[in-house]
């Protein structure tokens, strides 16, 4: 593995700095157990000018959900929990209710992997509301979960049978936690995790010495920069955390560790281990999901990540346990970071691996035979309200030929997406294999796969770069047919109408 220096990685950061800018931004390397690389640029606060440090904290959003995800697996460890026993068996705050008799129970190993058929929002209205509904402003009173959820949380989807990234299944995991060691979850945290590991600045509560280091968030509008209203996070197990670069540095130490930094230990290396393993993976040649983490290629090398979104902030880690390195960056006001920020740290880990970014092949031929069995319309399979990833696809994703180019496009009201993608062949051997270029949204390129049943064809699609998977419905379905046709009634209607009031004048 190249060593990469100092002045290079300044200098890659400052080409991030160019095509995103940040109000301010943290980046850090971590190797051989230790930070060793920092850059802070920008400020923390605007009208103070503090700037950004390594001691600065800031709101790292989902990155504790992996927080949370080890206190299950040290409780996994004591032989308190078993990952696959129903959820139900451990909570005692609220019940995870089954919409059907039929669904098997949701089991914990579910909610680690985001496959216990919860939805990211609970009603139509927390899509107005910011975060869906799962925030507070502050000075008001954070409901418990047992109030926020009214006593139960609805399983919407059979378990294990999709992905769908929810807050929910992680603060529930969060309330495992509680129920079972009897400790609030800021406490169990705090003793098994940060202060092994020497992470002082780290909680899920906005103390006096995290208010004192707190960069404020901001939202970059077309008139500047704009402060974030503060706020409380209610699934608190899925999102509420502080912390500092300095802190979170000692994290991905640890991560790298096999569970061990120069403070502590948290987990056994194997337990550590098996959390970056394939637990969720609806096809074969997709890295899948872990336990918490993300799973990523990196030209050969396997990558773990995670991602942090809250108004006014933005977080990414990702790190090459195999490898022993990893790259963290933290922004408290940039406008799509949640596009552009994952890339550019997978981009930085990249070059720290030696590992070229993945390109567009134009060496593998196009195989218009195969075209007709994979052309058509995809849907999720299970109607769920999921904000995300209908803000990517709509009503589903549609493939087809336009002027001799195999596509693929959201069925969105988004331009970008409805105008489609070309889909780049990619494997020699494998014509059910393509590359998209996600570049213009800052995300690089993706994998695409098509998986096929015999005596059916393809029969669902699956993006490597978020683990999406959608089904291929029958063409009668397809709401674009929908709608070109109820656009061509309209349109005769009209012309109808048109035709009689001439001749009603000429008469």
């Amino acid at each position: 593995m190249p060593r990469v220096g100092e002045r290079e990685m300044k200098a890659s950061v400052g080409e991030i700095l160019n095509r995103w800018p940040a109000v301010g931004l943290a980046v850090g390397v971590v190797r051989n157990g230790r930070l060793e690389f920092f850059h802070g640029h920008g400020v923390a606060d605007i009208a103070s000018g503090t700037p950004i440090t390594q001691d600065t904290v800031f709101r790292i959003a989902s990155i504790t959900k992996t927080f949370t995800a080890i206190a299950v697996m040290q409780l996994w460890e004591q032989g308190l929990v078993d990952l696959d026993a129903p959820a139900n068996d451990y909570l005692r705050a609220y019940r995870l209710i089954l919409a059907k008799a039929s669904f098997r129970p949701a089991t914990v190993r579910h909610l680690l992997t985001h496959t216990a058929g919860i939805r990211e929002v609970l009603h139509p209205s927390g899509l107005l509301r910011p975060i869906f509904g799962e925030v507070v402003k502050l000075g008001r009173q954070v409901p418990s979960l047992a109030e926020y959820y009214q006593g139960g949380l609805l399983v919407q989807a059979e378990p294990g049978t999709r992905f769908i990234y929810t807050d929910h299944g992680f603060a529930t995991l969060g309330q495992i936690v509680e129920d079972v060691s009897g400790q609030s979850l800021d406490h169990y945290l705090r003793g098994h995790i940060f202060e092994p590991l020497g992470m002082a600045d780290t909680g899920l509560v906005r103390s006096e010495r995290v208010r004192s280091l707190l960069a404020t968030g901001y939202d970059l509008r077309s008139g500047g920069a704009k402060a974030v209203t503060g706020y409380d996070v209610v699934t608190v197990g899925g999102g509420g955390a502080y912390s500092t670069p300095r802190d979170m540095a000692r994290y991905l130490a640890a991560l790298l560790g096999g569970g061990t930094n120069e403070h502590g230990s948290i987990l056994k290396p194997a337990t550590l281990a098996s959390m970056f393993e394939a637990h969720y993976q609806p096809d074969p040649r997709v890295p899948g999901a872990g336990l918490a983490f993300s799973r990523f290629n990196l030209g050969g090398h396997l990558a773990v990540e995670h991602g942090g979104i809250l108004p006014g902030f933005n977080s990414q880690i990702s790190a090459a346990p195999d490898d022993g390195v990893g790259v963290m960056a933290f922004t408290n006001g940039a406008r799509l970071a949640m596009l552009w920020l994952p890339g550019e740290v997978a981009g930085l880990l990249r070059q720290l691996l030696g590992v070229q970014d993945d390109v567009i092949r134009t060496d593998v031929p196009q195989r218009p035979e195969i075209w007709g069995d994979i052309c058509g319309w995809y849907q999720l399979s299970a109607r769920l309200t999921d904000a995300r990833t209908r803000a990517m696809i709509g009503a589903g994703a549609e493939v087809f030929v336009r002027r001799g180019q195999l596509m693929l496009r959201g069925l969105s009201p988004i331009p970008a997406l409805y105008r489609g993608f070309p889909l780049h062949p990619d494997e020699d051997k494998d014509p059910y294999v393509f590359r998209i270029d996600f570049s213009e949204f800052g995300m690089g390129t993706g994998r695409v796969v098509f998986s096929r049943e015999p005596g059916e064809g393809a029969t669902a699609v699956h993006l490597d770069l978020y683990p999406l998977s959608l089904q291929k419905q029958p063409a009668t379905k397809n709401p674009r047919s929908w709608a070109t046709g109820a656009l061509a009634v309209i349109t005769t209607a009209i012309a109808v109408r048109r035709a009689a009031r001439r001749r009603h004048r000429m008469t």
